[in-house]
């Protein structure tokens, strides 16, 4: 292994294990999920914009004004997905939200065969239906109380909508290849500053703690993850990627069952690997086979 595929390595695995621990954070700071969304859109843009200051990214030429319509659209994408997200964890727990989160590259998948004409291979369609069956598992395993179960319904609800608007975003991003990444970031969470203000309660209180919490998702799980997670992706074939973006959802899990106690019943846990391999073998064989095949378009096999 060279040294900037291990600093990439190392860099990758670093975010992920952040973005595993939000889902803590968020709980622990005791605040509105409109709150906790706005404030880590707007410290985490004042990060962004010192390191895109740094970077000699803001410039007039940097963005056209199509690319910034589309940065725009795909940041009201993910402010979206982290409402719907953030607010899943209260309903179904982080891991079970996380596990339900984590279709959506198949999403990603039925939204490129509809407005990007990418095709529906046979095996995109077997991996999808492997997800489906791993979701078939989760949403049985519900609870047997009646009023546990309407709320971890809608926290996979809530889950698969986060997943939906996250596919969303990345749809975006596709048209965006050549713009500077964390010139995308800051458009999106400045976009997500501009778009909760009016909805936030800043009347709210909170202790010195929970600011603490708010800051942290900005500085610690915007800012700097999002500096990790590009410099990686700079660095690492897409394989690695793949293959290390799965620290992510493994992550979530351990700190759910640390922090909070939230042990999965057999069914679900069998229902969240499923969803997972299947994940993996979207995007991990998907890569080796369009390694193997000899190049044409540019565009990825499988």
């Amino acid at each position: 292994m060279n040294a900037e595929i291990k600093r990439g390595s190392l860099e990758m695995t670093a975010a992920m294990l952040i973005s595993g621990s939000i889902g803590w954070f968020v709980l622990m700071s005791g605040q509105p999920v409109v709150n906790v969304v706005f404030w880590r859109c707007a410290v985490g843009a004042l990060v962004l914009l010192a390191v895109c200051g740094a970077l000699g990214q803001l410039r007039r030429d940097a963005l056209t004004r199509a690319t910034l319509l589309l940065a725009i659209a795909g940041g009201v994408a993910l402010v979206i997905n982290w409402l719907l997200l953030f607010a899943a964890y209260s309903y179904a727990s982080i891991s079970i939200a996380t596990a339900v989160y984590n279709t959506q590259p198949f999403m990603l998948v039925g939204l490129g065969a509809l407005f990007l004409g990418e095709r529906l291979t046979a095996r995109k369609l077997l991996w999808l239906g492997l997800a489906f069956g791993g979701m078939m598992l989760v949403v049985l395993a519900q609870p047997r109380q009646a009023g546990e179960q309407s709320h971890y319904l809608a926290g996979i609800a809530l889950a698969l909508g986060a997943a939906f608007f996250y596919a969303l975003m990345a749809l975006a991003a596709k048209r965006l290849k050549g713009t500077p990444p964390h010139l995308i970031a800051l458009i999106q969470v400045a976009v997500g500053a501009v778009m909760l203000l009016p909805l936030v309660d800043f009347h709210v209180s909170a202790s010195v703690g929970q600011w603490g919490m708010l800051a942290t998702l900005g500085v610690l799980h915007t800012g700097l993850m999002y500096v990790l997670m590009y410099g990686a992706l700079q660095k690492l074939p897409t394989n690695l990627i793949g293959s290390l973006s799965f620290i992510y959802p493994v992550a979530a899990m351990l700190v759910d069952r640390l922090a909070f106690g939230h042990r999965l019943s057999a069914w679900q846990l069998l229902g969240a690997a499923i969803i997972l391999l299947a994940a993996a073998g979207m995007n991990l064989l998907g890569e080796r086979r369009a390694r193997l095949l000899p190049a044409s378009d540019g565009r990825r096999a499988g």
